[in-house]
């Protein structure tokens, strides 16, 4: 069972900046695919981005490609979330999620889950 713990959350005004941080029990090559999502109270839960942990390839949600960016330290097993130019819409819970196979942007095809961490931008 992987464990991943996220941290990194907290309010802020909008066009600040926050960096999330997942720490995993397990990594590459076990691990071959890390992302990030947000989940709105009484939305659905969306992808931010991805990382593929053994090429480093990350892929971006679209409307916030260019304000956030996923990296990853393997010698850590940890990913990063830096989020700029924050804006009162990207207000979610953020949740680390983790699998042993190519995933995409679907939720559900992720095994592992962290706890969540609340990000709060206000205006």
């Amino acid at each position: 069972q992987v464990q991943l713990v996220e941290s990194g959350g907290g309010s802020v005004q909008a066009g600040g900046s926050l960096r999330l941080s997942c720490a995993a029990s397990e990594y590459t090559p076990s691990i071959r695919t890390m992302g990030w999502f947000r989940q709105a109270p009484g939305e659905e839960r969306e992808e931010v981005a991805i990382i593929y942990t053994v090429s480093g390839y990350a892929y971006y949600f679209d409307p916030l490609k260019g304000r956030f960016t996923i990296s990853q330290d393997n010698a850590k097993k940890t990913v990063y979330l830096q989020m700029n130019d924050l804006k009162p819409e990207d207000t979610a819970m953020y949740y680390c999620a983790a699998d042993g196979r190519i995933r995409g942007s679907r939720p559900n095809e992720y095994a592992y889950w962290g706890q969540g961490t609340q990000v709060t931008v206000s205006s």
